[in-house]
């Protein structure tokens, strides 16, 4: 497997390599090792989540308050979808900055988000579902939600039709509104 560390600092690609041959393919998808070992803590599996959405369906921006905190492991297993994580760490040097990936089932390509990023995607097919590997168990009231069409953060969704939101997305303040709120996450420098 290979690791590529993404412009937000923290957040990982990673991408297995496939073993082929005339029956289909075989990869792995994860080894928490490898994954510490990259990323450079530890992460621990304590619970997995599954969403399946429709084609233009826009789910996100989304993280969890920290404390408890709340590290993603996210793959694409059946279609495909626009993967997009952004910096909402107040005091990053980076705070705003995103990096899309497109994730298919095929590529088995999966993206690390650590605490205090947010995380969304963009269903690219119907059917398409998404495997959330999570360090933490859901905590009831400690979900943050951002508006994903926030224009401060300006993503690239790239739809070409208005996406189906839920009514609690597309309600969330924005960025700048959550963290004057004190919403969101303080960024903690790497320790040297």
């Amino acid at each position: 497997m290979r690791f590529t560390e993404l412009a937000v600092p923290g957040t990982w690609l990673a991408e297995p390599d496939h073993l082929r041959d005339d029956r289909g393919s075989f990869f792995e998808a994860l080894r928490t090792e490898e994954l510490s070992r990259a990323v450079g803590r530890p992460f621990a599996v304590r619970q997995i989540n599954y969403s399946v959405s429709r084609r233009n369906t826009l789910r996100g921006i989304h993280s969890v308050t920290v404390p408890p905190g709340q590290a993603k492991y996210v793959t694409c297993v059946r279609g495909a979808l626009r993967d997009i994580a952004v910096d909402l760490r107040v005091g990053s040097p980076h705070f705003g900055t995103y990096t899309v990936n497109h994730l298919t089932a095929e590529s088995g390509a999966c993206v690390y988000v650590p605490e205090g990023v947010g995380h969304g995607f963009l269903a690219l097919t119907d059917d398409t579902t998404i495997c959330y590997v999570l360090s933490s168990g859901h905590v009831p009231g400690t979900q943050i939600d951002i508006d994903p069409l926030d224009p401060d953060l300006a993503l690239p969704w790239g739809f070409t039709e208005p996406p189906l939101i839920s009514p609690k997305d597309a309600a969330a303040p924005g960025a700048v509104e959550a963290a004057a709120a004190g919403l969101l996450a303080e960024w903690q420098p790497a320790a040297s």
